[in-house]
């Protein structure tokens, strides 16, 4: 399979692939392909599918096939940003956001990533249900936004607003911990509690996550008569 990414901040993802080559996309993304590329909807199985749902995705995948010789596919961001391409191996799987996943090759592998620690749970929000990447072959995900990438040495941490952590390398852990000071929490306009990312490993970050763009925006959206 080969690729090219394309039209940031609406991108898309264009994927050349040869006879009998089979892209997964969980839900509605793709936006154009060739007369044959066959679709075929299943489930993965039950467990994968209620899993899928957990993580913010559809329920069924949606897997492509050029048949016939090669065929071509895109799939488009839901949201203004940029997709990034994940090469996905035995000994590198990747955390993502909720709802992150664009598309894979097949070989890779969607499943729900809990935090281990009860506190992330709690109040995370967005963070607490993260998607895990793993498996062999190439996988796009979705930022919201512009991606910014650190890479953590071990024990070095970075600490990010709920929200704005959108791919991590599985190697790193994340927490929760409040803001410091009442008044600070109270006044400071910026939540409560924050996300702490500890390496090693490469993180991700997202400067628009969709969640803080719709919060921008409720001030200005008529909610009764005009």
């Amino acid at each position: 399979m080969q690729y090219t990414i394309l039209g940031e901040p609406m991108p898309v993802v264009e994927c050349q692939l040869t006879n009998g080559e089979t892209m997964v996309t969980e839900r509605g993304s793709m936006c154009w392909m060739t007369p044959n590329m066959e679709m075929n909807t299943s489930g993965g199985g039950l467990g994968k599918a209620f899993g899928r749902m957990f993580s913010g995705e559809a329920f069924f995948q949606n897997l492509y096939t050029a048949k016939g010789g090669p065929g071509k596919i895109a799939f488009a961001s839901s949201f203004p940003g940029s997709i990034r391409a994940v090469n996905i191996t035995p000994g590198h799987s990747v955390v993502v956001q909720k709802s992150g996943f664009l598309a894979s090759e097949t070989g890779v592998e969607l499943s729900v990533f809990f935090q281990k620690k009860l506190g992330a749970g709690f109040f995370g929000g967005e963070g607490f249900i993260m998607q895990q990447l793993s498996g062999n072959g190439t996988a796009f995900v979705e930022i919201d936004g512009y991606a910014v990438e650190y890479d953590l040495a071990p024990g070095q941490q970075m600490i990010v607003d709920t929200g704005n952590l959108a791919m991590m390398d599985s190697t790193c852990s994340i927490d929760i911990v409040s803001v410091k000071g009442v008044k600070n929490m109270l006044f400071g306009g910026e939540g409560i509690f924050n996300t702490v990312v500890t390496g090693p490993g490469k993180v991700t970050l997202q400067t628009m996550p969709v969640s803080g763009f719709a919060t921008s925006l409720s001030p200005y959206l008529s909610t009764g008569n005009s």
